[in-house]
């Protein structure tokens, strides 16, 4: 049974891969080339990301005139090596990008699932706080909460995940509406279920796809958040790298070492494309209405 079994993921898998086009199979692949870099950084980064060495500073990357076996891509300003400090980088950048997210999906799912069900003032109450989000420009938000309490990484998760929490409350909110009115939910209220039984047991996981597919495309949006804060000085703080962090520093660099920012600089582009193309995926394989068409 359980060689069937693996049979059948097999070709689950082998179904997938040739249901999907060129473009998306290479974001797979970048998407899964990211993630063992950054789990595997350490291993193979043959240099601290926050040693300095005065002696090798500004050195270029291999191929060019006086570079250095020992640093592939080339050092910074203060001679820190550069793959080093993108693979320390990514690592920091997609943990901080993937909490915040999840953070965003918790506030926003919970508080557009309370506003579903409970309708009336909580729903108005619940809305309010979504259109003043949409209203005012988060980056203000982020700046002014970033200058009260610090950019620790833990205000740094707190801000991000509050960087999107009403697309989640506005989609859970909106679907919960709908599915109040349909008999399984007026079968379970005749069986004297509760409203949070309703909201956990029967509502939630009706509503799981719409959120894994935002959580994606989301996910690409809070990294550019992280690299813009980082860019503008205020995010993660020195000698910690970050991909923005380390595109903001270089910047000063471009003329004489431009390899300081295009490192960094492609792993976003990377990043960003890969979530966006599988977040697309997701979207066209769960929504049942566009794979009618």
């Amino acid at each position: 049974m359980t060689m069937a079994l693996s049979a059948d993921r097999r070709s689950a898998l082998r179904r997938l891969w040739t249901g999907t086009n060129a473009i998306q199979k290479l974001a797979f692949v970048i998407g899964l080339l990211l993630l063992l870099m950054a789990a595997f950084g350490p291993l193979l980064a043959a240099h601290d990301p926050n040693a300095q060495s005065l002696l090798s500073r500004l050195r270029p990357p291999l191929g060019f005139a006086r570079a250095e076996l020992a640093y592939p891509l080339g050092t910074d300003e203060l001679g820190r090596d550069v793959l080093a400090r993108c693979l320390n980088g990514l690592r920091l950048t997609l943990t901080l990008a993937s909490l915040g997210a999840l953070l965003g999906l918790v506030i926003g799912g919970l508080l557009g699932l309370l506003a579903g069900v409970a309708g009336g003032r909580t729903d108005a109450a619940v809305m309010a706080a979504v259109d003043t989000q949409i209203a005012v420009p988060f980056t203000l938000i982020a700046l002014f909460t970033l200058a009260i309490f610090g950019s620790s990484l833990e205000v740094m998760v707190i801000v991000l995940g509050l960087a999107g929490w009403e697309q989640y409350a506005r989609i859970v909110r909106g679907d919960v509406r709908r599915l109040m009115h349909l008999p399984f939910i007026e079968a379970a209220r005749a069986a004297g279920a509760g409203p949070g039984r309703i909201a956990f047991t029967h509502l939630l996981p009706n509503i799981v796809s719409p959120l894994v597919v935002q959580f994606t495309l989301s996910l690409s949006n809070i990294v550019l958040l992280e690299s813009t804060l980082s860019f503008l000085g205020i995010g993660v703080q020195p000698p910690t790298a970050t991909l923005g962090s380390m595109v903001g520093i270089g910047r000063d660099f471009m003329p004489t070492a431009p390899w300081i920012v295009i490192a960094p600089a492609l792993l976003i582009v990377l990043i960003t494309f890969a979530v966006q193309v599988i977040g697309d995926w997701l979207r066209d394989s769960v929504d049942v209405r566009l794979r009618a068409r």
